[in-house]
């Protein structure tokens, strides 16, 4: 909250790293960049007051778990535990983003991915080209970066697989456009449009392509992803550094928060810059998606 002209307002759209500015009467979080010539911006720490998030004193899920970063849990009882939090979430009509890297694409956890998505368990999808790429090369090609998902082996001429995936789409206008016309039949992309749930891909400069989906101007995909994220309630960032450490600097500490992640030091980095309500599990990411969503099932 801050005093302005005898008033105590609240603050709207709170994250990290921001300034507060008066606009329309109202008290807004904006970023630096999006500071314009007249705006009134708070200085200093009078008139200014912070409530804390209440911690409840019952023991929950959540505070079982801690907000430490080990290899050394139960992983199963730790899924199981989240698979809880998120059917507790959606039956009070909470809602849930998912970030998620290209690994879900390479180490096989794609489909229970797609499948969390056509069940309803997920609510915003948030990525990079690499996801959607390699998850639509695996719709047409059943390859991943030129490998065979299920064997494992390197297909002939399949290095150039995720080139000709970009190609197909572009030549459809689109994923909404490729999936309409049947050259996507299933995955992660598919469950989002056949499903209508929102996505935002940003882009990278090591992008190929990229699809036109994705959003090149990173001002412009930090702003969507800001507005996409307004709502959300938990987030389960899947095996991505930069993109985790980006979407945990638009969020408000009361949007539980879990990281999975091969290594221990994603998670750590997360944490030390300001996402400390961020829960860290250890664990590749394609044991994790799987069971999560038989533990989702085995619950509802």
């Amino acid at each position: 909250f801050i005093n302005y002209k005898g008033v105590w307002m609240e603050v709207e759209d709170i994250s990290m790293d921001r300034v507060i500015a008066i606009r329309n009467n109202k008290a807004v979080c904006i970023s630096i960049g999006e500071v314009e010539k007249g705006d009134l911006i708070v200085v200093g720490e009078r008139g200014v007051r912070v409530i804390p998030p209440e911690r409840p004193r019952k023991s929950t899920y959540f505070q079982f778990m801690g907000g430490s970063v080990s290899s050394e849990r139960p992983t199963e009882e730790i899924i199981e535990i989240v698979a809880r939090e998120i059917v507790n979430l959606k039956k009070n009509g909470g809602k849930i983003a998912v970030v998620a890297g290209p690994a879900v694409d390479h180490t096989g956890a794609r489909d229970a991915l797609a499948g969390m998505i056509r069940d309803g368990y997920v609510d915003l999808l948030l990525s990079g080209n690499a996801v959607a790429v390699h998850d639509i090369e695996l719709s047409i090609f059943g390859t991943s970066l030129g490998m065979d998902i299920r064997s494992g082996k390197p297909v002939p001429g399949g290095n150039r697989h995720h080139l000709y995936t970009i190609s197909k789409v572009i030549a459809a206008g689109g994923i909404k456009k490729a999936v309409e016309a049947g050259i996507i039949k299933d995955g992660i992309m598919y469950e989002c449009i056949k499903n209508n749930v929102p996505f935002v891909l940003a882009g990278s400069i090591r992008d190929d392509g990229p699809l036109p989906e994705v959003i090149t101007d990173v001002m412009e995909a930090k702003k969507e992803m800001k507005r996409a994220l307004k709502g959300i309630n938990m987030v389960i960032m899947l095996a991505t550094m930069l993109h985790s450490i980006a979407v945990g600097n638009l969020l408000p500490s009361t949007v539980k928060t879990i990281c999975v992640d091969i290594n221990p030091a994603t998670v750590t980095k997360l944490i030390d810059r300001g996402t400390a309500q961020a829960i860290g599990i250890v664990t590749d990411v394609g044991l994790f998606v799987p069971l999560l969503y038989e533990k989702l099932k085995e619950i509802e």
